[in-house]
């Protein structure tokens, strides 16, 4: 499901996720860059919501969550290398799910982190979602 995203094979994104915890893993492209020269804040917060919301969602067998709010920390700015989102679940009840998640570049810097609220309230997973 994840890798068929035409918006992941954009990025170039990849996907591994466990029990509460997911991680993303991205490379930096010229082409994501503002005109400062360095990477776009919106590839920080696809990497960091993607492996929060998969930390979420691992923890949900029947439907896809929808996130309801996410906020983006930027702590370093990018130029070059892969970046590594690291996501894992710190709350979880009845009705909300809550996860974090920290990026970092090649050295093990953190360059930015994020934490989102997310409900599992979307689709069903199934096969109509492309879900296997």
């Amino acid at each position: 499901m994840y890798q068929a995203a035409p918006v992941t094979r954009l990025y170039e994104a990849r996907l591994e996720v466990r029990k509460g915890e997911a991680r993303v893993s991205l490379p930096v492209k010229q082409g994501f860059f503002h005109a400062g020269g360095a990477l776009h804040g919106s590839v920080y917060f696809r990497a960091l919501d993607d492996a929060a919301f998969f930390a979420a969602n691992s923890v949900v067998v029947d439907r896809f969550v929808l996130t309801v709010s996410f906020n983006v920390y930027f702590t370093r700015p990018v130029k070059k290398g892969v970046l590594t989102a690291t996501g894992r679940l710190v709350h979880r009840s009845r009705g909300l799910l809550v996860a974090e998640a920290e990026l970092v570049d090649e050295r093990g810097r953190q360059v930015a982190r994020g934490s989102g609220t997310f409900l599992p309230r979307g689709p069903d997973l199934d096969n109509d979602i492309g879900y296997r």
